[in-house]
């Protein structure tokens, strides 16, 4: 009775030292939660940027001498130079043509013209399309007072709109930055990444689980940018030959929006109402038309065959974790919906594989 007693006992205090124990750990892991939430978003672009520009920065490496700092240096500084010189350009167009308008407005000589006739002849939308801009033709500033309290909502929506496109702009410049300190550091974390899947899956399959996470995220990675750059020469091509004023730096604008994840139709549309309005409903303007539509819905149609090239898993289950990771995370998501998707389905497949070894097996005892 004293042993089963002293067991019992024992086997209480280990009980309630783990539980503490666990307790303690979950405490921890919740603060540094907590503590670390701020800097997510920030730490999974750099790391998915770290891993999308690695191989870039090994082949720069060997061409400076094995130095890791001034590959990645100079992968950042070209990285911020493209992106910040079309941003700058834009900034100062925008800033220009609202400085024109202003003055404009100011002198109080600024008249609509009249629509053309051709107008009314537009599918649906033509003939009230026709009578408002003839209504603003005629007086200008009662149909802007008309039209002034529709535009109050639409211009703070705007403005909200812009603030976050430029708060997720410096984040990305700050990611970009944070990858280019991950990537002087590759090699040191390219082992530190094994050695943590090694530990939690094992020797055999944490190197794999490592492999695939990589490939997935620069199959994606290069995926969005190679579509996004297909898109902008399609659109660019289209804007230069109809004569679109500011073709170029649209066309550097449609790159921008195909590299966040937004629709290219942002811009096409526009341009193509813009062309029908002022050149007349032609067999020309109607083929620019046609094939700008096209143009900008091409990334449907591409992703499926660039999104999973060079994974070791189907296309359909990368394509359905980026489609599914941005709409519950937005444009992370993109990222992050492929890797675990692929984790998730190579994990399954090894755990039907073993149990298939395992039934195969002559030898296994009962």
């Amino acid at each position: 009775m004293r042993e089963n007693f002293r067991l019992d006992a024992k086997l209480s205090r280990d009980l309630l030292d783990l539980f503490i124990r666990a307790g303690l750990i979950a405490v921890l892991v919740a603060f540094s939660f907590q503590v670390f939430r701020p800097f997510l978003d920030l730490m999974l672009w750099a790391l998915i940027l770290a891993v999308t520009l690695y191989p870039l920065h090994c082949r720069l490496r060997q061409r400076l001498g094995g130095r890791d700092g001034r590959a990645a240096t100079l992968i950042v500084v070209l990285a911020l130079a493209l992106l910040l010189v079309p941003v700058y350009l834009l900034l100062v167009s925008l800033g220009e043509s609202l400085e024109q308008l202003l003055g404009v407005l100011r002198s109080g000589t600024w008249s609509l013209p009249a629509p053309p006739d051709s107008v009314a002849g537009w599918p649906l939308v033509g003939p009230r399309l026709h009578q408002a801009w003839l209504s603003a033709s005629g007086d200008l500033t009662s149909a802007l007072q008309r039209l002034l309290p529709h535009l109050k909502g639409s211009g703070r929506a705007l403005l909200g709109a812009l603030a976050n496109v430029g708060a997720a702009f410096l984040l990305f410049v700050a990611a970009l930055i944070v990858a280019g300190i991950c990537m002087a550091f590759g090699e040191r974390g390219h082992h530190a990444a094994q050695r943590i899947a090694t530990r939690i899956s094992g020797p055999q399959r944490g190197p794999r689980i490592v492999a695939l996470c990589t490939a997935t995220i620069r199959a994606v990675a290069q995926g969005v940018i190679g579509i996004a750059f297909i898109q902008m020469l399609l659109v660019g091509v289209g804007f230069v030959a109809i004569g679109v004023p500011g073709a170029g730096l649209l066309a550097l604008v449609v790159l921008l929006l195909g590299i966040v994840q937004l629709p290219v139709t942002l811009i096409t549309l526009p341009v193509i109402a813009y062309v029908l309005g002022t050149q007349g409903v032609a067999l020309p303007t109607l083929v620019f038309a046609v094939y700008s539509l096209v143009a900008g819905l091409a990334d449907n149609v591409l992703k499926p065959l660039l999104l999973g090239r060079g994974v070791d898993v189907p296309m359909p289950v990368v394509l359905l974790g980026a489609l599914g990771g941005m709409v519950v995370q937005g444009i992370i998501g993109l990222f992050l919906g492929p890797v675990i998707l692929a984790v998730a389905y190579n994990l399954f497949w090894q755990w039907v594989d073993e149990q298939d070894e395992t039934a195969a097996d002559p030898g296994q005892p009962d």
